[in-house]
Formats: structure tokens, C-alpha cells, sequence
């Protein structure tokens, strides 16, 4: 099994907590992003989208990281992402919508990278931008997310799995997060998890150091 991957992006990220929750042994093939080797024709072959994740089953290739996390949970269910009853599957999702349907699409590269080459925003706009789009989320996370320690209970759910990494690129653009006491306590206690750990930015092959 490969996974193409960065070791910023966020939605790469979610799948490698995944694998390493569940124990399925992978291999990592990096896709530099800020270097464009994902319009590459070799990836292209791989992903006709070229976007990351990509997760290579030795033949089938699985793109999107929703669907591949759907398909991780189907096919490798322990530990399940997802509660057992409907009510906090539907919460859980939720969550992980808003991170993966209202702040991630907003502030990924490409839109970032129009804000500034095509529409001529300069950098702080650009910046203005992306916290604005992470504050209206977490604004909403932050009143839906029911620690114990983790996004919903004692067990790590889906929930977890996308908002560590969106967590991250907070952190990284310099977004304060002194309103949001429960998220960061969600974040920490997740950060001693040796399956988040592991999937880590600064722990991938092809982290900049």
C-alpha cells in the first residue's frame, strides 16, 4: 500500500492518523506541492485530479481523502472512527465537515495561490483571508465538540482526525487560539496518541527541516 502524500497537507494528514490508528503498514511517496510535482504526468497517471491524497492498494488507486477514510474504516474497522450510535456519528461528521467542507477547500493552496497571482492580493490580505475562514469554524467547532478527553468521548473519532491537522495550519499561520480552550485541549490530548504522532508533519520523510 503507497501513499502519496505532503507533509503539510492537511488532508494527507488525516489519512495517515488513520493508517497508523488502525496498524496497516504503508509506504510514503512524497508529491512536493510548493515544487508543482503534482501536475507532473507521472502523477497524473496515478490521480487524474492531481490533488493529495492518493492511496495506491496495488493496482486500485483511492483519491479524496473522505472517501479513503470511509474505505479504511470499512475495511480495517478496529478502532472505528465513527460512535456506534447514529446521533454521535451525525455530530462527529459534522465536525469533520466543517473542517473538510468549509475551511480546508477556502484556504488550500490553490485558492490561496489565486488570492495572490491572479487576483493581485498581497500577503496580509492573504493572510486576513485564511483566519478568517479558520475562525468561522472553529468558532462552531468550538461550541459543538464535547471533550472527554477527545473531539467526542473517550474514544478518538473522526472528529479528531480532521481538526489536529487543521490545528496545525493554524499554528503554522500564526492564528491565535486563545479563544478556543476546548479545541486545544482536544489537540493536546491527541498529541499523546502514538498514532498522531507518527503521522506528524515534522516526522514525514519529506519534511522540511
Amino acid at each position: 500500500m503507497k501513499l502519496y502524500t505532503y507533509f503539510r497537507s492537511s488532508a494527507a494528514y488525516r489519512v495517515r492518523i488513520a493508517l497508523n490508528l488502525k496498524n496497516v503498514p504503508y509506504e510514503s511517496v512524497p508529491v512536493n506541492l510548493l515544487d508543482g510535482e503534482q501536475r507532473d504526468e507521472a502523477y497524473g497517471a496515478v490521480n487524474p485530479q492531481r490533488r493529495l491524497p492518493a492511496l495506491d492498494l496495488g493496482g486500485p488507486v483511492l483519491i479524496q481523502s473522505p472517501a479513503i477514510l470511509e474505505y479504511l474504516d470499512e475495511v480495517y474497522p478496529d478502532p472505528p472512527l465513527l460512535p456506534a450510535d447514529a446521533l454521535s456519528r451525525a455530530k462527529v461528521r459534522a465536525i469533520a465537515a466543517i473542517v473538510g467542507c468549509d475551511i480546508h477547500p477556502l484556504n488550500n493552496l490553490g485558492p490561496l495561490r489565486y488570492l495572490k497571482r491572479t487576483l493581485g492580493h498581497d500577503q496580509s490580505a492573504v493572510d486576513a483571508w485564511y483566519a478568517h475562514w479558520v475562525r468561522d469554524g472553529f468558532d462552531a467547532i468550538e461550541a459543538l465538540i464535547e471533550p472527554g478527553p477527545y473531539g467526542f468521548g473517550t474514544q478518538v473519532s473522526l472528529a479528531d482526525l480532521y481538526l489536529v491537522p487543521q490545528v496545525f495550519n493554524a499554528r503554522r499561520f500564526n492564528i491565535s487560539l486563545d479563544a478556543y480552550p476546548k479545541i486545544v485541549a482536544v489537540d493536546a490530548a491527541c498529541a499523546e496518541l502514538r498514532a498522531f504522532q507518527d503521522a506528524a508533519p515534522e516526522r514525514q520523510p519529506d519534511a522540511v527541516r
